[in-house]
């Protein structure tokens, strides 16, 4: 039957019907609905991992254990797997193995851009790049069948547009898949040097069967509308370049894109006098062309950052500006991302943001925002799970410098979990002069409320054990843990100074309260009662301060004509953070 369906529904779709029996993943914009689609098929087994590395190990286990699996990540996640990666490219597989590869082009929620495509020529595995929703589900079927007839694990790799994007599928039924038993097969799984060094050479072999596989997969593709003009492209770039030149062109269309069909590019290049070279991000096709001596037209005229669209196309190769509605973008309102209004994050950085002489390093998540006016409580952040070791490093350098700033990092749960407890075991065997704060919000937040080892669920709705964070740190040799409820201002100021007091040792700050938006357990229900009302202001009393607008809150506002503070009753939580600012008792 037909569906409309996006991108992840599409793949978690096309690994249903290709007869997955296991699936893991970390959750990362725009990967995360990859594994929540999944988790809703009865006969896949759907775990959230600590991490991407714990995630593709998981994976890899299931894949020698004998049944087919599939590991999901954003693109920076697949750098936290790399380790894995690398060396089960040597192995092979037994049943199907699939790696995801989400990337960002854009950096929509991301940190950087970076093109995973490169991984495959790194770790010589085969790829595939779906470039709507259909070929998303037949890729992933296919995948699995190219994972198992060439002993290779396959990266698919996707982007935010074909991601989200929803199209028109044809859907089928369920395959039966019954790869091998496990077998003890010592000299292909165990990569000890002297094993490796022999699968280095079968790696090899097995690269030189998948490039003939890739001069006559179906998915590369070539599209002859007798033109002179060829455009070789991939993925969503696909779809951007017919919307732009139709078919007044010529298409060789890439859906297998390592190994690249070499012979098939050099047929279509010899038909055609002017070739463009339409991707994404790297130059990974175009290099690859030039290197074989075809003369193309790319990443000279198509910038090598951002995310594509038509008119960047257009732009771009042919001078046109595609016509649109004309508006005066001066009257275009700056939105930037914000703290949501009862966000437990913004009472502890408005009280974190009023230290002096204090150096903040971020993570990932939510509170990145806790660096952005008028909270103004963060310096940097570099990447998942950091913010402890950049903050010991950054700690000895304030020592070593002889300066008096305090040296404080923030993470959230889910990043604790992630790879944070490692930093933190680097801050408590080395003795930093750290202030780790752990940011409780009950749940992963940021990509969609799924659950973590702190929450007590599992993805597909089972209790499981709670690790508590508390508890975790003190095992790890933490003198100095405190647990505070950061809705409370004067708890928070309490539990800050406590830290700030404390000198030449680590310091553990738990902030613990749930996401405004978590729909809250019947524990969580009791632990953290809420009432269910808003607040207002009296004019009366309010003096114009501006004080309550300090805290970032979005239901909040001032305005200039009568210089009095405003309450939007549609955002606000009642959470009550501006009711314990106000030094008139101006909102109740």
């Amino acid at each position: 039957m037909k569906q409309l369906l996006s991108g992840n529904e599409a793949a978690a779709r096309g690994a249903w019907e290709a007869g997955l029996a296991y699936a893991s993943a970390y959750p990362g914009t725009p990967s995360t609905e990859i594994l929540e689609n999944l988790s809703d098929y009865k006969e896949v087994t759907a775990e959230w991992a600590p991490n991407e590395k714990a995630a593709l190990e998981s994976a890899i286990g299931a894949s020698i254990g004998g049944v087919r699996a599939l590991a999901a990540m954003k693109h920076v996640g697949v750098n936290v797997a790399a380790d894995p990666m690398f060396t089960f490219a040597y192995m092979g597989v037994n049943g199907g193995m699939v790696l995801i590869s989400a990337d960002d082009p854009g950096m929509h929620s991301s940190q950087n851009e970076q093109d995973n495509r490169h991984y495959a020529r790194f770790a010589k595995i085969p790829m595939l790049e779906p470039s709507d929703s259909q070929e998303c589900l037949e890729m992933m079927k296919e995948a699995f069948v190219i994972s198992e007839t060439y002993d290779t694990m396959v990266l698919y790799r996707m982007t935010t547009r074909v991601c989200h994007s929803r199209s028109l599928v044809v859907t089928g039924d369920r395959l039966t898949a019954n790869p091998p038993a496990y077998r003890r097969e010592r000299e292909k799984y165990d990569a000890v040097p002297a094993i490796s060094r022999i699968l280095r050479v079968k790696l090899e072999g097995r690269i030189d069967r998948l490039r003939t596989y890739s001069e006559n997969c179906a998915f590369n593709r070539i599209e002859d509308n007798g033109s002179q003009t060829g455009v070789i492209t991939s993925g969503i770039s696909y779809c951007y370049a017919k919307e732009i030149f139709g078919d007044s062109v010529s298409y060789l269309k890439l859906g297998f894109t390592h190994p690249l069909p070499m012979n098939l590019i050099r047929n279509f290049a010899g038909k055609v006098s002017t070739l463009y070279v339409i991707e994404e991000l790297e130059p990974f096709i175009e290099e690859q062309i030039r290197t074989a001596g075809i003369a193309c037209v790319g990443k000279d005229k198509l910038p090598a950052m951002g995310e594509f669209d038509p008119d960047t196309v257009a732009r771009s190769l042919l001078g046109r500006e595609n016509p649109t509605i004309a508006f005066d973008k001066a009257l275009l309102v700056d939105r930037p991302p914000t703290l949501c209004a009862g966000c437990p994050h913004r009472p502890f950085f408005y009280e974190l943001g009023k230290r002096k002489n204090t150096i903040i390093c971020g993570d990932i998540g939510c509170y990145g925002l806790g660096g952005s006016a008028p909270l103004n409580a963060k310096d940097l952040c570099i990447c998942m799970g950091s913010s402890f070791s950049v903050a010991h490093g950054m700690a000895r350098a304030v020592e070593t410098r002889r300066d008096e700033r305090r040296t404080v990092a923030v993470m959230g749960d889910s990043t604790f979990f992630h790879t944070g407890i490692n930093s933190l075991i680097n801050i408590l065997y080395n003795h930093s002069n750290v202030i780790a704060v752990i940011l409780d919000n009950r749940v992963t937040a940021m990509t969609g409320h799924q659950e973590n080892p702190g929450t007590g669920h599992k993805l597909q709705g089972e209790v499981s054990d709670v690790m508590d964070i508390g508890t975790i740190a003190r095992a790890l040799g933490a003198k100095h843990v405190r647990q505070v409820n950061p809705m409370r201002l004067d708890e928070m100021r309490s539990a800050i100074d406590w830290a700030y007091g404390i000198q030449g040792e680590p310091v553990v700050l738990i902030t613990r309260w749930p996401c405004i938006f978590k729909k809250l357990s019947d524990e969580e229900k009791r632990e953290f009662p809420q009432e269910q009302r808003g607040c207002a202001v009296n004019e009366g009393k309010c003096i114009g301060c501006k004080l309550c607008v300090r805290t970032g809150c979005p239901a909040l506002s001032y305005e200039a004509a009568d210089k009095k503070a405003r309450v939007d009753a549609v955002q606000c939580t009642g959470c009550g953070v501006c009711v314990q600012v106000c030094p008139k008792q101006a909102i109740a």
